[in-house]
């Protein structure tokens, strides 16, 4: 199924799941104007189509203790298959990292990380992201505020 395919309805139900992902079947279905059974259906379609990557539940980093976001470029001393491999295989177990990009252009990658202060954010720095693997050169810069952020597609 492709996102061209859907009607306004099966549009609905998703928009409405990327607001709220705790919603019951039966208050969807009654946002959408559905019956349950029907909305249930076309969610259990939705799903199987390979269009809901999945669910889950986001935190807020500040109150985590992590108020802090930066943006890292990443560039590796190589750009082989293996060398890529290498470096994406170590950086899946750093766990500051929140986004990871393989990029087109200056850098290689584009790093997300939070961290809770200035001495977090160094020790990210030198003891782990210029540690990883094929590492020759990061840099960084710092958010100084969220203006957007969101995780729902555009339908």
């Amino acid at each position: 199924m492709r996102i061209e395919d859907l009607d306004t309805r099966d549009r609905a139900i998703l928009a409405e799941l990327q607001k709220d992902g705790r919603l019951s079947n039966v208050e969807l279905a009654e946002m959408v104007n559905l019956s349950p059974s029907a909305c249930l259906r076309r969610m259990r379609i939705l799903e199987q189509s390979g269009l809901v990557a999945g669910f889950t539940m986001l935190l807020d980093e500040k109150a985590c203790g992590k108020p802090g976001t930066a943006f890292i470029h990443v560039s590796l001393d190589q750009q082989g298959r293996q060398a890529l491999d290498t470096f994406e295989e170590a950086i899946t177990h750093v766990p500051d990292v929140m986004e990871c990009y393989l990029l087109a252009g200056e850098a290689d990658y584009l790093v997300r990380v939070i961290y809770s202060d200035a001495a977090d954010f160094e020790r990210i720095h030198t003891e782990i992201l210029t540690r990883l693997p094929g590492v020759v050169r990061v840099h960084s810069t710092l958010a100084l505020r969220t203006v957007k952020r969101t995780t729902a597609v555009p339908l």
